[in-house]
């Protein structure tokens, strides 16, 4: 029984173990049936990896249904992958020999398709050499009907194709055939049995429809099936966003840096935080801090020694100002010794001159003359260094005023002393007056005449004299060229001169006195009375009173320096009129 089976089923195509070899080496006998079903493999030599270095595959059965070799560098096309087709394109190629006419004409055209190129075509066939013997045997019937049956088949094929591109596509073609039908009604109606007189035969025909009504079809859409079921996602419980995670997730709006249609004012760390700059993990050599560090240090040793460097210079300024002032002090403590040993002196021959003065001796007075010399001589050294002291103590004065006054009195004073007018120019300091709509013109400007004539150039300031106005000026007061002398004198051009009606004066001026010069007025000063005193009427408001006061010193600042140093004048003169009185 499996014997039989075994012989009714086929062979199996593939064998999961292997077949035992056969026993006997001997050669196999086949019988020619069973030659058919035989499939014959033709074996490539194709070399194994490592010995292809000088082989090449060139045939399809050498890539055995595989893919290409990478160890051998040629171009391969595994199943023809990869490799171009050859197509025919009806582009016509460029040659670089002379153009054959024939390959022109026939571009476009078919293979089958006669075209006449050349000049042998219009030879007639029997003129031709190459002709050889013609048939001139006349055709037969069957012949002359099939090409007949032809030429009508492609006449009626073009005929055809011309009226049906004119007739409209739109109208469906009438089914005029009638289709009948036999009715037989249903047994037990109306109470009749049925038989063949109750059967009807019934006509069904299409019904009319007019070919211009509109479609009655209504084209509705299909609703949408149900989708495919979402994929099931695996992920983790809900659980609340952190706020590290959601500065993460957080995206910022994009923000052009070169449109703002609407005019939006956007702040800075908006613009900053769309170009994205927070998102960039800047990593920062520690070389910068050391070197920081270093330019720290750096400038902190520097400051020190430029600090030591300043403390020494100023203790040497200070020694050098203290010895100085010792050389000073030492000096003001000669000066007086020798000023206290001179008056001494002076006081001796002043007694000693007066004695002899009382004897009357020329030759005492002449010693006495002398000495009166260098006493002036020292008088007049005493005054110079007590102007040059109130000179002094006025310029001390004059800068405390200044230093005491506003900033605008102190522009003004500064102007007036440097003897410069500064009303069109900016005072530093002070606030900005408010300009008026006339103020910021000038006038003088809108009257000015423009063009060649006015100055072609503006900028050249030479290009005019400078005293242009000044020759017509003194031709006002000068003789002209015109006019002539006669041989008159001086006094008789001057009287000519005079008599001219440029000169005449006004009315009532004729019985004045003749002057010599120009005119000198002369105001009426209100004079104090007898006592020294302005009277009540000349000076109501005691105008002259006030006067008197200031420049007297009533109203004057006085300060420490300046008592101390008026003591010591009053002393010093004090002084002097004692030791005129003792000479």
């Amino acid at each position: 029984m499996a014997t039989e089976l075994a012989r009714a089923l086929p062979k199996p195509k593939h064998v999961s173990y292997e077949e035992p070899a056969p026993a006997s080496r001997a050669p196999r006998v086949v019988p020619a049936s069973s030659l058919e079903g035989q499939v014959v493999l033709k074996k490539t030599n194709i070399p194994p990896y490592g010995s292809r270095s000088n082989w090449r595959p060139r045939s399809q059965e050498d890539f055995a249904d595989g893919g290409a070799y990478p160890e051998c560098h040629v171009a391969q096309y595994p199943l023809d992958m990869g490799k171009k087709k050859v197509t025919t394109a009806g582009a016509l190629v460029l040659k670089s020999d002379k153009s054959i006419a024939e390959t022109i004409a026939r571009q476009g055209h078919k293979d089958s398709r006669i075209v006449h190129s050349s000049f042998k075509d219009l030879i007639p066939l029997r003129a031709r050499a190459d002709a050889g013997e013609i048939e001139l045997s006349r055709p037969s019937e069957e012949e002359v009907e099939a090409t007949r049956r032809r030429t009508e088949e492609a006449l009626q094929a073009l005929v055809n194709s011309a009226s049906a591109a004119q007739k409209p596509k739109s109208i469906k073609k009438a089914n005029d055939e009638p289709t009948y039908v036999r009715y037989t009604p249903h047994q037990g109606q109306m109470g009749k049995h049925n038989g063949p007189q109750n059967d009807r035969i019934i006509k069904i025909v299409n019904r009319q429809q007019d070919p211009l009504a509109p479609p009655t079809h209504k084209i509705k859409k299909i609703p949408r099936g149900p989708p495919s079921p979402p994929a099931p996602v695996m992920h983790s419980p809900p659980r609340k966003v952190t706020r590290e995670e959601a500065e993460q997730w957080r995206i910022p709006p994009s923000i052009s840096n070169w449109k703002n249609h609407k005019g939006y004012t956007i702040a800075l760390d908006k613009r900053l935080a769309a170009n994205g700059r927070g998102l960039e993990d800047n990593t920062i050599n520690n070389k910068f801090a050391d070197f920081a560090e270093a330019l720290y240090t750096a400038d902190r040793l520097a400051r020190e020694e430029v600090k030591q460097r300043a403390q020494m210079q100023q203790k040497l300024a200070e020694r050098e100002e203290e010895r100085k002032a010792e050389n000073l002090r030492q000096l003001a403590q000669r000066a007086r010794e020798e000023k206290a040993a001179a008056a001494a002196s002076r006081r001796s021959r002043s007694r000693s001159h007066s004695q002899a003065r009382r004897r009357g001796s020329k030759s005492s007075g002449y010693s006495s003359n002398s000495e009166d010399s260098e006493l002036d001589s020292e008088e007049e050294r005493v005054r110079e260094r007590e102007r040059a002291r109130r000179e002094r103590r006025r310029e001390n004065e004059r800068e405390l005023r200044q230093q005491h006054m506003g900033a605008e009195r102190r522009v003004q004073m500064m102007a007036r002393e440097a003897g410069r007018d500064i009303s069109e120019k900016i005072a530093l300091g002070l606030a900005k007056p408010t300009v008026s709509g006339e103020a910021l013109y000038d006038s003088r400007l809108f009257n000015q005449s423009s063009g060649f004539a006015a100055g072609f150039n503006e900028d050249q300031m030479y290009d005019k004299p400078l005293f242009q106005a000044q020759d017509a000026l003194s031709a006002l007061y000068k003789p002209g060229s015109a006019q002539q002398d006669d041989g008159e004198d001086e006094g008789q051009t001057y009287e000519r001169i005079t008599k001219t009606k440029r000169f005449e004066g006004f009315s009532g001026a004729a019985a004045g006195e003749e002057r010599e010069g120009p005119v000198v007025f002369e105001k009426e000063v209100a004079r104090p009375s007898a006592g020294g005193k302005h009277n009540a009427g000349d000076d109501p408001f005691q105008i002259g009173q006030m006067i008197s006061d200031v420049t007297g010193g009533g109203g004057k600042k006085r300060y420490g320096l300046q008592d101390d140093e008026d003591r010591e004048e009053k002393g010093r003169s004090k002084r002097a009129r004692v030791d005129s009185d003792e000479e």
